[in-house]
This record gives C-alpha cells, sequence and structure tokens, in this order.
C-alpha cells in the first residue's frame, strides 16, 4: 500500500499570484486508482496499486501533468493524458524517465501515452534542459536595456515566442544553434502581449516584458491568462516613473522616455527579475528589496549581470535593533 499525506499546498508554495488550485492533480490520482481524501486542512492519498486509464486535463496545467505522468509510470496497464502541458520541462522529465526505464510517448504534443512498467533503474545520466525562462529574462534586458547580448547553452526553439515578440517591438535575434545573439539600438515598438501555455507566451516573462513596455514609443497592452495577481510588479515600476494602469488581469503601458531608480520591493520570483532589470536601466540608484524571490529561480544572477556592464552589487543590511 502507498500512503502519502501532504499539507494542502494551493496557498503556500511559490509566489503569491493567486489561487493555486490543484483539482486536476486530484482528479488524475483519483483516475489511476487512488482514493484521496481532504480533510483539516491535509491531503492524504492512499492506494494498493495504481491502474492505468484515460485522463483528461480540464486546463492545461504543468504541475498536473507532470504529476500524472509520475503516477501513471509504475502503474499496472496504459494511461492516455489529453489535454497534457506541453512545456520543454514536461518533454524533459518524460525523457529522464525513460532513460530509467519508463515507457513515454508523446510528451510534448496534446496527448501522452504511459505504459506502465514493474520497476525504475537508478543508473541513468542525464543532461537538465537549458531554462528558457532564464534565457528569456537575458533576452528582454537586452532590449530593455538597448544592448547586446549572447547567450549561451540554450535552445532556441524554446523561445520562438518570445523571439518573435522582440523582433515585433523592433529587436534583432541571430540563431547560432545552441546559443542565440539580442540585440536592441533603439527605443520599442509598442505592441500587445497575451500570456497563454507553451508555446504561446510565458507568464514567467510577462514582468519582463512588462519592463521593456514600459519604456516602449507608444502604449501597449498587456493580457495575462494563466495568474490573477500576476500585476503586483506594475505598483512598484510606477515608483521609478511609469505610467501603468493595471486592472484585472490587464494592463495598459504608456510609454515613457525613462524610469528613475527608487527604492522598489519585489512582490515574487519574475517580478523580482523585471525590477533587477528596470534598475539597470533606471537614471539613478535603485534599492531592490525582498531578492530572497530572485533567489529561487535564478543562480548568481547579480554576478551574471555584472559581467554585462551593470552596476549592480548584493547589500546585507545589519539588523534592527
Amino acid at each position: 500500500m502507498v500512503d502519502v499525506e501532504l499539507q494542502k499546498l494551493d496557498f503556500l508554495v511559490g509566489c503569491n499570484l493567486g489561487a493555486r488550485p490543484i483539482d486536476q492533480h486530484i482528479k488524475a490520482f483519483e483516475a489511476l486508482g487512488a482514493n484521496v481524501e481532504i480533510a483539516q486542512g491535509k491531503i492524504t492519498a492512499k492506494t494498493k496499486k495504481l491502474v492505468g486509464t484515460s485522463i483528461y486535463m480540464d486546463i492545461v496545467s504543468v504541475g498536473a501533468t507532470i504529476n500524472a505522468i509520475l503516477a501513471a509510470v509504475l502503474a499496472e496497464g496504459t494511461t492516455t493524458i489529453d489535454n497534457a502541458a506541453k512545456e520543454p520541462h514536461i518533454v524533459d522529465v518524460a525523457n529522464f524517465l525513460n532513460t530509467m526505464g519508463a515507457d513515454i510517448r508523446g510528451a510534448g504534443t496534446d496527448v501522452i501515452k504511459i505504459n506502465g512498467v514493474k520497476k525504475l533503474h537508478g543508473n541513468a545520466t542525464y543532461s537538465v534542459v537549458p531554462d528558457q525562462i532564464e534565457a528569456g529574462t537575458f533576452m528582454l534586458a537586452a532590449v530593455a536595456s538597448r544592448g547586446n547580448i549572447l547567450i549561451k547553452n540554450c535552445i532556441p526553439e524554446h523561445l520562438d515566442c518570445i523571439t518573435a515578440k522582440i523582433v515585433e517591438i523592433g529587436g534583432t535575434v541571430e540563431d547560432y544553434g545552441d546559443s542565440i545573439r539580442v540585440s536592441m539600438n533603439k527605443r520599442p515598438n509598442k505592441a500587445t502581449v497575451k500570456t497563454l501555455p507553451y508555446p504561446g507566451f510565458p507568464t514567467d516573462l510577462q514582468p519582463q516584458m512588462g519592463v521593456v513596455l514600459s519604456t516602449a514609443d507608444g502604449t501597449s497592452t498587456l493580457h495575462e491568462s494563466i495568474w490573477e495577481s500576476r500585476f503586483q510588479y506594475t505598483f512598484e515600476l510606477n515608483k521609478m516613473g511609469a505610467k501603468i494602469t493595471a486592472q484585472g488581469k490587464s494592463a495598459v503601458f504608456e510609454g515613457v522616455k525613462e524610469l528613475t531608480g527608487s527604492p522598489v520591493y519585489a512582490t515574487d520570483l519574475r517580478a523580482g527579475a523585471a525590477l533587477l532589470i528596470a534598475g539597470t536601466i533606471a537614471n539613478g540608484e535603485t534599492q531592490l528589496y525582498n531578492i530572497e524571490h530572485i533567489d529561487r529561480g535564478y543562480e548568481n544572477i547579480e554576478e551574471k549581470f555584472r559581467n554585462l556592464g551593470a552596476n549592480i552589487q548584493r547589500v546585507t543590511e545589519p539588523d534592527e535593533k
């Protein structure tokens, strides 16, 4: 028997961007034969065995797709996941499990089929796929700063939606196979951007694009289709002289010629990355607080920006008495 007990995670884990419903996760586990109970703020899942079945995701969910794959790998029989998420890291998880003896097919498409195996083996060597969100962050940093950045060890195909928008607003993108160069030598053009599941424009690059549009030539619009609280960063950008009106899942950016340094607070991981970019292009000094958010998603980010010419340093303030 498998007996798993977890604290309810729909509001505790990661950034506070709105509700994180887990209904699709539970639906998948129950379809495979688990008995799931929610009581006193805890989720308990029990089963003697899991049996392959057909699972339809009511919404495209990266986390639920991965959990369904993980549960189905050792289930008895074949599992089919319809309306599956297609992000590169879905494919990466499937490829990794396959090197350990799993039989997963169709990852990266709408339909994933998993033939259950009796066991997995641990003698596998695997290289994790490059992070397209980190690469996209530096691509947009190049545009915002009107600079020229060569990003190595990335997969340009995973960045097609970002590339398309950068070209649309006047930037240049050169594909070298395993690296990509982004350059911008003028004020960005205005644009309309809507976040969508992969291969659409990623919600995790929406704040960074917001910094670009805050200094664009004209009025731009950002529509957020994933999270209801993704625009918290706009309040901080407005402190820096941006002219952004955010309401619900949309925000209007009236482009200004420049931003001005100001104390700002990272409200979440990607907001922190966006404000860091804003600080590097602003006139004057910017103090960015709550940087622990940024550290969850980027390694040595200030060093990488310094290597690109930014005047940036991490400061540890003394504890208040």
